[in-house]
């Protein structure tokens, strides 16, 4: 095991506020991958082990930091005031400065207990279990089907005479009633759309998924060359 100086430096810009939430957690950041050894984290946890009894350490490497629950508060509070800085020397290596935050209260895992059900993540309910990823077992019972392919045609024959059924609608009620004899007798004003022509007509008979015969027989229309001054 290398030899590892702990050191403790109370800086006056490192002052507690004077009202804070009591807490029994606290974080080391600012730990170096490299620091991620059995060697170092143990020398860590009972440097920290002397301000109180640890109720859970977890080192998180990918975070460079470690988080401890104390069974108290008074424990946490006093390896926060006294830790804070951590000043942290390796053989044949700069001093790194470690720092300690306060951290949101967790609560207190007992040797009987060690993961109760009331402080862990629970899954959902097996009606949204698939709702999850990499989503969970199965229930009981389940089997897989087989389904059935994708509809090949475009669209369903009742949709395109449905389709086509409201194309016409639309075409007829392109009259449009101003003055509506009263039973039959009287005077009808009637105003229709007379720019439907037989090109319009003859396609009716356009069915989904074919070229509209308006599109084939449109032409662009030429237009004349702008004069050109010949000298």
């Amino acid at each position: 095991m290398p030899d590892i100086s702990i050191l403790t430096q109370r800086a006056n810009s490192f002052a507690s506020p004077k009202s804070i939430e009591p807490t029994n957690s606290l974080v080391i950041t600012q730990v170096p991958r490299t620091f991620f050894q059995p060697s170092i984290i143990n020398a860590l946890r009972d440097h920290f082990a002397t301000y109180g009894e640890i109720n859970q350490w977890v080192p998180i490497a990918s975070f460079s930091r470690i988080i401890l629950v104390y069974y108290t508060e008074e424990a946490a509070e006093l390896a926060k005031n006294a830790c804070d800085p951590l000043i942290l020397t390796l053989p044949h290596r700069m001093p790194t400065i470690l720092r300690v935050y306060r951290s949101e209260p967790n609560p207190i895992f007992s040797p009987s207990s060690p993961t109760a059900d009331e402080n862990l993540l629970r899954p959902p309910p097996i009606e949204k279990n698939f709702l999850i990823s990499p989503p969970g077992s199965p229930p009981i019972g389940w089997e897989q089907i087989r389904e059935e392919p994708p509809n090949a045609t475009p669209l369903a024959d009742d949709l395109i005479a449905a389709l086509r059924k409201l194309k016409l609608q639309e075409r007829r009620s392109s009259r449009e009633v101003l003055l509506e004899p009263e039973d039959g007798v009287g005077v009808g004003v009637y105003v229709e759309d007379c720019d439907m022509n037989d090109d319009d007509a003859e396609g009716a008979d356009w069915e989904y998924g074919c070229p509209s015969p308006a599109r084939l027989r449109w032409k662009p229309m030429a237009t004349a060359m702008p004069p050109v001054h010949v000298r």
